[in-house]
């Protein structure tokens, strides 16, 4: 006899179909080698007590403070240990109780519906401006099609094209200078057609921006501050683009000043909510939701919407991760940008490995390479 401790991250039905088990069989043990951890904040302590028990009665458990209880507090945090199948069952269970357990049902149910995206897409970067904090990422006029035709053949499906930098600290552009940068770009590309070969994003917040290249073979718009202008919206759904929606803490200027969250994930998790509502309601349909790694955030901040990108995936929307050469690479590993590849190769790795669908990059043929390896892996 041999045995062999397998990993955590196996595809469960594909092993258990090839030891041959019979075909029902398989779901209904998959959904029990799948393990799910939630946090449970400002939990009622009477839900607290019955969950903890209803917990128990089918296997899984409930983690709460000491004095649970006996109600020392009127409310209290808790962590749930949950397979896929128990959850569902705990989903039932919950639905007639009371103290808000019927909200957590609701919520389980939709949790036990979410998959991990198969494909993961690549976007790379051009930027159309002599400020952006990657120098070989800027391009102007003729060059700039080459790189895209470049990055095309390497792997990307999507380029993002932007005329302002975004960094900490960067300066406020007008809508004309953006304008005037990314013209000659955007007209090349549509004289050549190179919407036909790829999807164009635009790295913009400005309407007249927008609108312009909306007319020109683009239909994704990229927007840092998450459709804060109605402007925006309208456009958005009158040419039926794709929109980001991405989270920052107050502005390029000052968003890396002292950045503080209660708890980053529910913050975000908040303003997606409020944003994802407000795209509904001027009919755009199609969304991409980016946490907006660096954007207003520590280095813990980005680690925790990194490591916990899997919770967003409720939403239904892809997850797009743009952690490129980005600076809290240093602050694990002091580095020039210039050598900063390997370190966002781990994090874009793990944000796929977490949910993300879309990775935004200046080096499209590493990450193309990667992920190919990585598919082998899986």
């Amino acid at each position: 006899m041999q045995i062999e401790k397998l990993s955590n991250e196996i595809d469960f039905k594909k092993t258990l179909h090839k030891l041959g088990v019979d075909g029902g069989g398989i779901d209904i043990l998959a959904s029990k080698m799948q393990h799910h951890i939630f946090y449970i904040k400002d939990l009622h302590v009477g839900a607290a007590n019955i969950l903890k028990q209803d917990a128990l009665s089918i296997g899984a458990d409930l983690a709460v403070p000491r004095g649970t209880v006996i109600a020392t507090h009127k409310t209290v945090d808790a962590i749930l240990i949950v397979t896929q199948k128990q959850m569902l069952e705990l989903s039932r269970k919950e639905l007639a109780q009371p103290f808000g357990l019927k909200e957590l049902a609701f919520a389980l149910k939709t949790f036990s519906k979410i998959s991990k995206p198969e494909k993961v897409e690549i976007m790379g970067i051009i930027n159309a401006n002599d400020d952006s904090f990657f120098h070989e990422s800027r391009f102007k006029d003729a060059s700039a099609i080459l790189k895209i035709e470049q990055m095309i053949e390497e792997g990307a499906s999507i380029i993002d094209l932007g005329g302002v930098s975004s960094r900490p600290g960067s300066l406020y552009v007008s809508a004309e200078e953006e304008l005037s940068r990314i013209k000659p770009i955007v007209n090349a590309l549509y004289d050549q057609k190179i919407y036909e070969k790829t999807v164009l994003s635009i790295d913009s917040y400005e309407p007249q921006v927008i609108s312009y290249v909306l007319e020109r073979g683009f239909n994704i718009v990229n927007d840092i501050t998450g459709l804060a202008n109605d402007e925006v919206c309208k456009l958005c759904s009158n040419y039926g683009a794709q929109a980001v929606i991405m989270h920052m803490q107050g502005k390029p200027q000052d968003m890396q000043c002292d950045p503080s969250y209660d708890n980053v994930v529910l913050h975000v998790e908040d303003f997606f909510k409020e944003r994802i509502e407000k795209a509904q309601s001027f009919g755009i349909k199609d969304l991409i939701l980016d946490v907006g790694i660096g954007f207003g955030k520590t280095l813990q901040h980005n680690v925790e919407l990194i490591k916990n990108l899997e919770h967003f995936l409720h939403f239904g929307y892809p997850l797009l991760v743009g952690a490129s050469r980005k600076s809290m690479i240093n602050m694990i590993s002091p580095s020039k940008i210039e050598d900063r590849v390997a370190g966002t190769l781990a994090l874009h790795l793990k944000a796929a490995e977490n949910g993300a669908s879309i990775l935004r990059v200046h080096d499209v043929y590493e990450h193309s390479q990667a992920l190919r390896v990585r598919d082998a892996l899986r």
